[in-house]
């Protein structure tokens, strides 16, 4: 099985509920065009993008009894056919883009208070769902070169 994005999101800002998008434009130093953190003054490469694989959201909705959708996730981009923990540190691309892998993107406190709040966590506390998806929750990456990402992009690690 090749490699893909599965689907792409933004939030307009801060806590805002994300919005899937069929198309996203990226620029080095800046992140996704229209995403909360697009040209923030104190951009850092590591903030620019977040990805996710789909296999973890549905391993934590197996374990923890959920129904968490991928937008769910307050990552850009989520994944299916790769293992992103291999990529940090490693130069990958998705389609004509090319990528950096920065860091894990571990969980936040944000995702878990609010499943709690919605009473969807009945299998699990928010500090239960934070330690199981620690190195389970993503990668940070940054953006070396412009361009458009969609899903069904292929995924090119190495």
């Amino acid at each position: 099985m090749s490699a893909v994005v599965v689907s792409i999101h933004v939030a307009s800002e801060s806590g805002a509920r994300t919005r899937e998008l069929t198309t996203a434009e990226l620029l080095p130093g800046r992140g996704i065009v229209s995403d909360r953190h697009f040209d923030r003054p104190d951009m850092q490469p590591k903030d620019e993008l977040t990805l996710i694989e789909s296999e973890e959201i549905e391993a934590l909705n197996s374990i923890a009894s959920l129904d968490l959708e991928p937008a769910e996730s307050r990552r850009n981009v989520v994944t299916r056919g790769v293992r992103l923990n291999d990529l940090v540190g490693k130069e990958f691309r998705i389609g004509n883009i090319r990528l950096l892998g920065i860091e894990l993107c571990e969980p936040c406190a944000h995702l878990a208070t609010l499943l709690a709040r919605q009473g969807r966590l009945a299998a699990l506390t928010p500090s239960e769902l934070l330690r199981h998806m620690a190195h389970r929750a993503g990668l940070r990456a940054q953006i070396l070169n412009a361009g458009y990402l969609k899903p069904g992009d292929h995924i090119l690690a190495g």
